[in-house]
């Protein structure tokens, strides 16, 4: 065996692959014969200088010679076994090895001698074994075991020495088992230990391993026996062997020269070696390990002047990044473990667990004397060089990194053993690139690869496909979500078929793809439930058949050995030279069928094409940049320049433009003069400027449009929800400023543009942090590029945050989605620093800032909502859709995006706005197979710069060039040159983008064309500029001057600073970087030319983002002509369809049937083309008058309206017409339609935030066209294609999916859906910054998503001004602002006190009047009460709507002070402990205590309850015992303490546990007060939930449904008898009755802010008016508690606040008035008036008229005001009237007359308390009563004794019946009614006869039941002078169990 004889036929393959090759034949669409002969056949060759050659081919195996195993490989393809034969020297052909029998009884078990010992290294590795001096333990590999190595000990003297020499002819061993000594021969030795061999026996091919004793003194295997000289090893152009795995799959570049050898490739003194080492770490430190795939580069390069591998071909491992290095000397990279198992052959996703190890391998393997070498082939080895020995990659080992040895170990050469585990080897035959143009692509399969070796770079392994066969491990979860069972897996044998059906159905210009081949897996899968079982005869067939239909074009190879077998013999196959070229399958798909391991098989890729595609899209952006830049440093494309130095037609370029320049004499073409062939000076001024009627202004507006607004709300939602979630991560109340910073990716352009947005949005001013004079030149300092400066100013950003605790930070982490590499992986990659983003977003400060929202936007979000995303997916915010086209109006304009390029292509028009150039592909691939040594992007660099090089020539110089540049090309080109001299253009052009992503071949493009365009004469017709992210745009000043011109730019100074500023501008703009960044368009750019973005960009992200450059807002009539119109209307083809034609579109060549179309410059580029404004649009512009200033004002006022809109939240403007675009919260698309205002031209482009005003023939916009490479429009042009669509592949390079299958994902799949998708199906790889998140979501992170160029910048903007007016909404409150009806009415009176006295004197009090009638607007629905100086008219007061609650009383919002009382949702640090509970401890802690009391009024025993928290005991009194509550200290009237509130607040509240304002921490500037909160009993658990801190005064449960007076009665009454009971207890303590302080205050629960007069200095302001300044209310209470003789005073309070009291200081500082809201209550004077429990309303009129009347002072200090908020909630206002029996319950509302009726009726009763009902009715009603009354101020209703509001048009007399009490003389005074309501004893009939009434007057006299009704009639002879009728009764619509109130109404006779 291993003989070299050429031509040997492999005789027993030969019938089966004859019988093969003839079926496929037959089968085979084509009728090209299979090349089975080549695979049979092995051709003689001329001697070569490389060994391995020789060898590899002669060595394949006899079929059955050896029971193969797959792990060992077979013989011939071991490293050391590739030598010729030298045992034997005959030369006939080996024979099958006959092997003769073990004797009789003898052991024949495998893995024992044949003495039945074990000899297998697992279980004798731990034994003492015997060694003889000069033997050596080596391993013995059997093929009947391959997972054993059988130990045996050998004659050293037989063996290799260090040196690869010097081994002896013959064979000296033992047995270490039996211990039998002195075997002479191998074959006898084989025997002994049973290897069982089908050949002769060689030591050379069974003796692998030398083993050693680790550090535990267990054998173990060590280096290979390296049977060969090592110095041929190092002849081969890189001779490394390697074998791909899991982590780490190998494959490389081609490296640089592909003949000749090099001396010394490792020579210390050479000068490649170092380089070397340093490309090494450099470049290995930023590998992207995270990938499945990686490239491995050969180390050894050949000729050492030719090639600097500083590739990202290198071999790619899984690990600490930083860690992994390679030593020059490249150790061997061994695996520890291999994993048997069949299904799992070590290809799993890779880990951190992957780490290399790396130790130095014995010192090359050795070589045994050759006989017949030609002594000429062996060159010398220098001293220093160290051989080389395989690579092989890791398949596990964790913990170690590959160390990097330095170059000073590499001379000491010793290098120690390491154990290896066998494995077959494929030599990779050398010059395969060259000889067949062609570097083969392995795709990993099922089943183990071989080790590789020779020249290794010029194969690929790529784990393409691998996961595809993985669904075994499938997790259950995944099944379940498929709808798969486990039974439904297929077999390797399915696999393999639906790989080559897939395979055989792929068009010549696709490759394969993963997510593709995934579908069809898991359709077979839901399809086949019970899988065909195949038997491994059939295979063979079926794969055959299946490769048949493909026409040749896919092989099957089938081996029975190992797949190494079948992958050697197809690149030998390949190798051997171009006469079989002719018939290179695509791909060859080897399969092995193999009886121990199963099937397995892999794909060989052999397509130029796919090869290619495949190879380049392993490369990561960052990787295939490098590699460009490093073919261009190495002058690797020489050969490709030097084609292109001549045109198409064969001439010298350069030669020929010089002699056209030269023909010009200096003469420049002169633009916008309409031919090309006219030509001017170009002395002549270079800042030659359009035609004069083309400058006109153009005019900026920024506007909001209902989506932006819609997006910016939705984002405003998500911060409150995040707020209100009760997690306590954002306060929203504490904030009250707003701040944010912009962070944008390393782009000079987008920080100008983003700064402008920012500067034209006005935001910068609306939130307060500058001031319009500053904010222009500020704007700047908002944005913050990713470069090296960010941490600077991120830490100045930070220091701000920190220093601001009250305001609220917004970070926007814009276009977010580039650069998310972990900081951790982060380092120079391609010139550009990684990480940065992670570092700064993710850093701990951001995060744990309790002050800072992070807001992430980015229009390809897939790689934030991994499975480890660090986002909610509750705070995602998805751009609305906009799918009703329809419904737009004709002239809008809507948003143009992917999606709709993808549907243009069903339009069926002529002119597809997405294209592909199929002519310049067809150059491509001539190109691409005649230099497969570059990268494809090179070639299509250089392509394209000749096409535009040669339109240009065609178009000015050589006309006959026209036939050689593809029509798109010269579309292009043509119409950027002509576009400007067009009629009606006014000088405007088109912007034409090219994308080359490489910065260096972007230069050279500009300063290609550039050159070409000078020396042609065009530099004044367009400009040519390098649109790179590193640096600003530079431009020539003549350009810059028309551009100035069209602006009307008075500034000498300005520069275009975004690529919006080149509006107009005909230029070529050569857009380079990575990726692009988000930067916006001007609406000039008409042309993408994306032919550079090939297969590299086979990630969603990657490919959307080039055709998003596209994307922009277009007029909706185009979209929908293009949609409904199927063919050109034009007869000739020369014009474009007018579909897409703004009827300026060039004259085309014939050829050119896809022109480009999207309308010249001469667009209405403002926004704001609504019907309204259309008519201007059509008028010719004749005149010189300018109408955009209607353009301009129209969209003023709307962006007016907006800002409006959005100021106040939608809530103050429903009235406003403006509002109605978003009135229905509808979509983006349907706003505009649905909204009736002339507003709805809204709808248009929010992306071109600055707009430009200016109006032209054609307001149309259309889509920019998109030239696109082949394999990107395949992957676009989605459905309707053959291939899948882009929205299907892996959606970002730095994820991955997370299982082998998963469900289809479709283009229905947007927003929340998408992301749950992605969420649940990939996973950030290792490098990615979301790998480590931490499993906790970051609460204060959004996420906005949104198509490229929607307008997410307005958005955001727009989402910062009304989150800063919601916190100043917050920080505002609603106060009742009515202006004050009092002082036109006040009188001057006698007494006037001093203007500035601080407190009243009583006797001037005394003198004062009380002013009887309440004119606190909240009664002006009350009646007035009659005075001596009552108004003589009534005002106007609308009829209509009293029945409906309150009517809208004014309110005003102002800013809550630091003295304010606040609600439950106010939380801070100073008072959370005085509202929140401790938790767990607090609710325990209240201690509940009864307090009962004999209550006159009611005439029985009252019992309230207390809660009394622990801290607030001391404000009580308890017994002895410390359980029962005394009373409620008291202090002294005499007690003066500077921070002592003397008397107890009580607070009657209902229905307002959240929203009152029951939170006084504030306003009592944090003092000791005791409040009090009475509620009802059925609302006490709420309160205590809300007010866990506060005492709670319970009411008893009779008064659950009643009014406020009952209340206010309970409070008073519980007052005067705890004033008792404390006189008792201070009395015992011998202080005087009198002393003890006999105040309370009421207090409302709506009270929010006490103001004062500022204390002037004398100097008042001259027109009377005073500053208003905030006071506590501690300072209030204080200020009227210290008032001198305060016991005298009956009653004490305050004005209520008007904004007009801001404008005059009241004339006396203290009034005699009514008090209401904020009340010192003296309850021992008052002690014998009492609030009317019953009352609901005007309880504190009737109570005052009471008290004034009993003779007693009310006091009002003028100088302080009280603010009331409107709180729309609670406090009896939402009571319901609804009928009782809810069975006939009717929809209608019960009005106000029917809450009384006839008593006994059947009118339906009402469930409301009969006070209620009466109130309200009389309220309502009254004119009904008292028609006399009505509109009657001198004849007022006599009322008795209470006031009872009668409706404001009925004036009421307050009468006291008390003896000694003061009332209003009523001599003279004639009544138009009687008003008698629950009256007393003290109402006799005599008091009556002392009034006068007119005739008809009323009376109406209520009664608790119809008895006392009588009685009273009676008792009080009524009937002396008013005349009852019967039906004159009446009762409320009570129940009698609700006990009604009765009335009974007569006339006065």
């Amino acid at each position: 065996m291993g003989n070299s004889y050429a031509g040997q036929l492999k005789s027993a393959r030969f019938e089966e692959a004859l019988h093969n090759s003839i079926e496929a034949s037959l089968r085979s669409s084509g009728g090209d014969p299979q090349p089975i002969f080549t695979q049979l056949y092995l051709e003689p060759e001329a001697y070569p200088g490389n060994m391995e050659d020789v060898k590899s081919k002669a060595d394949m195996p006899l079929q059955g010679e050896e029971g193969h195993d797959p792990l060992n490989g077979h013989a011939s393809n071991d490293p050391e076994e590739l030598e010729d034969d030298d045992d034997s020297d005959s030369s006939s052909p080996p024979l099958p090895y006959l092997q003769t029998p073990a004797p009789d009884g003898s052991c024949t078990l495998d893995g024992f001698c044949q003495a039945g010992k074990d000899l297998r290294l697992v279980t004798i590795a731990a034994e003492p074994i015997e060694v003889p001096a000069g033997f050596e333990l080596v391993g013995a590999k059997s093929p009947s075991i391959p997972e054993h190595i059988l130990v045996c000990a050998v004659d050293r003297r037989f063996l290799p020495d260090e040196n690869g020499k010097n081994a002896l002819l013959g064979f000296s061993g033992n047995c270490v088992g039996c211990g039998e000594k002195g075997f002479r021969y191998f074959t006898e030795f084989s025997n002994h230990i049973n290897l069982k061999l089908s050949t002769q026996p060689k030591k050379q091919k069974h003796l692998k391993y030398y083993l050693v004793k680790n550090s535990q003194g267990a054998l173990c295997k060590g280096p290979l026996i390296c049977w060969k000289d090592s110095k041929t090893r190092q002849f081969s152009s890189s001779a490394l062997t390697s074998k791909p795995s899991s982590s780490s799959s190998l494959s490389s570049k081609e490296n640089g020269g592909a003949s000749g050898h090099s001396s010394s490739p490792f020579s210390l003194s050479d000068s490649p070696p170092t380089r070397m080492a340093q490309a090494s770490s450099v470049f290995f430190g930023s590998q992207d390990l995270g990938r499945d795939c990686s490239f491995l580069k050969p180390l050894a390069s050949t000729p050492s002047h030719k090639t600097l591998p500083i590739v990202p071909t290198a071999l790619r491992v899984n690990g600490p990044t930083n860690g992994l290095g390679v030593d020059v000397h490249t150790s061997l990279l061994s695996p520890s473990q291999v994993s048997l198992v069949p299904q799992a052959q070590g290809y799993r996703t890779p880990d951190l667990g992957d780490s290399p190890v790396s130790s130095p391998m014995n010192s090359g393997p050795p070589k045994k004397r050759h006989r017949s070498w030609h002594p000429s082939a062996l060159v010398p080895v220098p001293p220093t060089a160290v051989p080389v020995p395989a690579i092989r990659p890791i398949v596990n080992s964790p913990g170690s990194v590959l160390a990097v040895s330095s170059p000073q170990s590499l001379a000491a050469g010793v290098i120690q053993p390491q154990p290896v585990t066998a494995g077959e080897t494929v030599i990779v035959p050398e010059n395969l690139l060259n000889s067949s143009g062609v570097r083969p692509v392995i795709l990993i399969g099922h089943g183990t690869l071989p080790y590789f070796y020779g020249s290794v770079g010029n194969i690929v392994v790529s784990p393409l496909l691998v996961s595809c066969y993985k669904s075994s491990q499938l997790t259950e979860s995944n099944l379940e979500t498929l709808g798969l069972h486990s039974n439904q897996m297929l077999s390797v044998e399915m696999m393999i078929l639906l790989t080559l059906q897939y395979l055989a159905r792929l068009a010549s210009n696709q490759i394969p793809l993963r997510e593709e081949l995934e579908q069809i897996v898991l359709k077979a899968m839901l399809g086949c439930p019970g899988n065909p079982a195949i038997s491994p005869s059939q295979l063979p067939w079926l794969a055959r058949l299946e490769a048949s239909v493909s026409g040749g074009s896919v092989q099957v190879v089938v081996t029975h050995n190992s797949l190494g077998e079948g992958i050697s013999e197809s690149l030998h196959s390949l190798s051997e030279g171009p006469q079989h070229q002719q018939h290179l399958p695509t791909y060859v798909v080897i399969i092995c069928a193999s009886k121990i391991n199963g099937n397995e098989f892999c794909v060989l890729v052999l397509g130029k094409y796919q090869a290619r595609a495949l190879a380049e899209g392993m490369l990561t952006t960052n990787e295939f940049l490098k590699e460009i830049s490093y073919e261009l440093i190495t002058g690797k494309v020489t050969v490709l320049a030097s084609h292109f130095k001549t045109t198409s037609l064969g001439d010298n370029l350069d030669k020929q433009l010089v002699r056209y320049q030269r023909r010009r004499k200096g003469q420049v073409i002169q633009p916008y003069q309409g031919d090309v062939t006219e030509n001017t000076n170009s002395q002549e001024p270079a800042s030659m400027s359009p035609p004069p009627d083309s400058a006109e202004l153009l005019n900026r507006i920024f506007q909001i449009y209902p989506a932006q607004l819609t997006v910016a709300r939705s984002l405003l939602s998500q911060v409150c929800s995040i707020a209100d979630s009760g997690t306590q991560n954002l306060d929203l109340g504490r904030f009250c400023k707003v701040d944010f910073l912009v962070l944008v990716p390393p782009s000079h352009i987008l920080v100008h543009q983003t700064a402008q947005r920012i500067r034209q949005s006005g935001v910068l001013v609306d939130l307060g942090n500058e001031d319009t004079s500053t904010a222009h030149q500020k704007s700047e300092k908002y944005v913050v590029r990713l470069d090296a400066d960010v941490h600077t100013k991120m830490e100045a950003f930070m220091k701000k945050v920190k220093q601001n605790p009250y305001t609220l930070f917004v970070l926007i982490h814009d276009n977010s989605h580039v650069d998310l590499t972990s900081a951790l992986s982060g380092s120079v990659c391609h010139g550009e620093l990684q990480g940065l983003a992670d570092r700064v977003v993710n850093c701990q400060e951001v995060l744990d800032a309790m002050n800072l929202l992070v807001l992430q936007v980015s229009c390809f979000p897939y790689t934030l909502q991994t499975h480890q995303s660090r986002i909610s997916i509750h705070n995602e915010i998805h751009w609305p859709s906009n799918n009703h086209l329809r419904e737009q109006p004709h002239n809008e304009l809507v948003y143009f995006g992917l999606r709709d390029y993808s549907c243009s292509l069903q339009w069926g028009v002529a002119s597809p706005i997405l294209r592909c150039d199929d002519a310049f592909e067809k150059m491509v691939h001539t190109l691409l197979e005649r230099h497969p040594h570059l990268h494809s992007m090179v070639i299509r660099s250089y392509l394209l710069i000749q096409q535009y090089t040669e339109a240009m020539m065609a178009l000015t110089s050589s006309p006959s060039l026209r036939d050689h540049i593809t029509p798109e090309t010269l579309a292009m080109v043509e119409d950027l040159i002509n576009a400007p001299s067009r009629e009606g253009s006014q000088g405007r052009g088109h912007m034409l983008l090219v994308r080359v992503p490489s910065l260096q071949l972007a230069m050279l493009a500009r300063e290609r064309l550039e050159d070409v365009r000078d020396k042609l004469g065009l530099q004044l017709c367009f400009a040519v500029m390098l649109g790179s992210p590193a640096s600003e745009l530079s431009l020539s000043r003549n350009f810059i001057n028309i551009l100035r011109a069209w602006r009307g730019c008075e500034n000498e100074e300005w520069v275009p600073h975004t690529y919006e500023d080149l509006e107009g501008l005909p230029c070529i703009i050569i857009l380079t970087g990575k990726d692009p960044l988000g930067e916006t368009f001007p609406r000039s750019l008409k042309y993408t030319d994306l032919r550079l973005i090939d297969s590299s960009y086979l990630t969603r992200t990657a490919l959307e983002q080039e055709v998003g450059l596209a994307c922009t807002y277009v007029s909706v009539d185009v979209v929908q002509e293009s949609k409904t119109s199927t063919a050109p209307r034009e007869s000739d083809g020369e014009k474009t369809t007018p579909t897409l034609n703004d009827g300026e579109e060039l004259e085309r060549p014939q050829s050119n049937g896809s022109a480009a179309t999207r309308t010249s410059g001469s667009l209405v580029e403002n926004g704001v083309s609504s019907s309204d404004l259309a008519d201007s649009f059509q008028k010719p512009s004749t005149s010189t008058s300018q109408p955009e200033c209607l353009v301009t004002s129209d969209v003023a006022t709307l962006t007016e309206g907006f800002k409006q809109e959005c100021d106040s939240l939608g809530s103050q403007l429903s009235s406003n017409p403006l509002k109605a675009p978003n009135a229905p919260r509808s979509n983006y698309s349907s706003s505009s339609s649905s909204s009736p205002s002339p507003s709805s031209s809204s709808t248009q482009r929010p992306s071109q935030s600055t707009q430009f005003g200016r109006v032209s023939k054609s307001s149309r916009v259309s889509p920019r066209t998109v030239i696109l490479s082949r394999a990107a429009y395949n992957l676009l042009s989605g459905e309707s294609g053959s291939q899948l669509s882009s929205f299907s592949l892996l959606p970002h390079a730095d994820v991955s999916w997370s299982s082998p299958l998963r469900p289809l994902i479709t283009q229905n799949l947007q927003g929340a859906d998408q992301s749950l998708y992605y969420r649940q199906w990939t996973v950030a790889r290792q490098h990615h910054a979301d790998y480590e998140a931490p499993p906790v979501l970051h609460p204060r992170r959004l996420l906005l998503s949104g198509p490229p160029q929607v307008g997410k910048t307005g958005a955001y903007l727009q989402f910062l001004r009304i989150l800063f007016r919601m916190l100043i909404r917050l920080l505002e409150v609603d106060v009742y602002d009515d202006d004050d009806e009092e002082d036109e009415e006040e009188e001057t009176t006698d007494v006037t006190t001093p203007a500035n006295t601080q407190w009243p004197d009583i006797e001037d009090i005394r003198k004062l009047p009380f002013d009887l009638n309440p004119r606190d607007p909240k009664f002006r629905k009350a009646s007035p009460v009659y005075s001596d100086k009552m108004p003589k008219l009534f005002k106007e007061f609308k009829k209509e709507g009293d029945n409906q609650t309150q009517g809208k009383r004014v309110t005003k919002s102002i800013r809550l002070s630091r003295f304010a009382a606040h609600n439950a949702f106010h939380h801070c640090e100073q008072c959370h402990l005085y509202s929140e509970a401790v938790p767990t401890t607090q609710l325990s802690e209240c201690s509940l205590h009864a307090f009962s009391f004999c209550s006159s009024m009611l005439g029985e025993e009252v019992q309230l309850q207390f809660f009394i928290p622990k801290a607030k005991e001391q404000h009580f009194v308890f017994n002895h015992q410390g359980s029962h509550l005394e009373s409620l200290r008291l202090p002294l009237v005499s007690t003066k303490a500077h921070d002592l509130l003397k008397s107890p607040i009580f607070t009657p509240t209902t229905g307002r546990q959240e929203h009152g304002l029951l939170n006084l921490f504030h306003a009592m500037e944090g003092a000791t007060h005791l409040h009090i909160l009475v509620v009802k009993q059925f609302e006490m658990p709420h309160y205590r939930k809300y007010w866990p801190n506060h005492i709670l005064l319970v009411l008893p449960a009779m008064f659950n449904s009643a009014g406020v007076g009952a209340a206010r009665f309970m409070i008073k009454e519980l007052s005067y008898h705890n004033l008792e009971l404390e006189r008792n207890r201070q009395e015992e303590q011998g202080v005087k009755r009198q002393d003890v302080w006999p105040f309370i205050v009421m207090m409302d629960d709506s009270c929010v802010l006490w103001n004062t007069y500022q204390p002037t200095d004398g100097s008042e302001k001259s027109n009377g008016s005073s500053a208003i300044i905030n006071v506590s209310l501690k300072a209030v209470l204080q200020h009227l508690e210290s008032t001198p003789k305060i016991p005298l005073y009956a009653m004490c309070g305050v004005r209520k606040w008007s904004s007009s009291l801001a404008h005059k200081t009241p004339r006396n500082p203290f009034s005699r008035c009514h008090l209401h809201d904020f009340v010192l209550l003296n309850v021992d004077l008052t002690q014998n008036v009492q609030y009317d429990l019953n009352r609901y309303d005007c309880e504190e009129v009737d109570f005052n008229l009471r008290v004034n009347s009993s003779g007693l002072l009310l006091c009002r200090f003028n100088n302080f005001f009280l603010m009331k908020k409107h709180i729309p909630v609670g406090g009896n206002k939402d009571f319901v009237v609804k009928p009782k029996l809810v069975e006939i319950e009717n929809k209608a509302p019960i009005s106000p007359p029917q809450y009384v009726c006839a008593p006994d009726s059947e009118q339906t009763l009402l469930d409301a308390p009969a006070q209620f009902l009466l109130e309200n009715f009389l309220q309502s009603c009254s004119h009904r009563l008292f028609p006399k009354a009505v509109q009657n101020r001198n004849n007022p209703v006599l009322s008795i004794d209470s006031y009872l509001s009668l409706s404001p048009e009925i004036s009421v007399c307050y009468i006291n019946s008390r003896p000694h009490s003061t009332n209003l003389n009523h001599q003279g005074l004639v009544f138009s009614g009687l008003l008698l309501y629950l009256c007393d004893s003290f109402v006799v009939s005599g008091l009556l006869k002392n009034f006068r009434f007119l005739k008809g007057a009323t009376l109406c006299v209520i009664c608790q039941d119809r008895s006392s009704l009588r009685q009273t009639i009676v008792r009080l002879e009524l009937e002396d002078e008013w005349q009852f009728r019967l039906r004159d009764e009446f009762q409320t619509a009570n129940c009698s169990e609700d006990r009604p109130l009765y009335f009974l109404t007569g006339r006065h006779v």
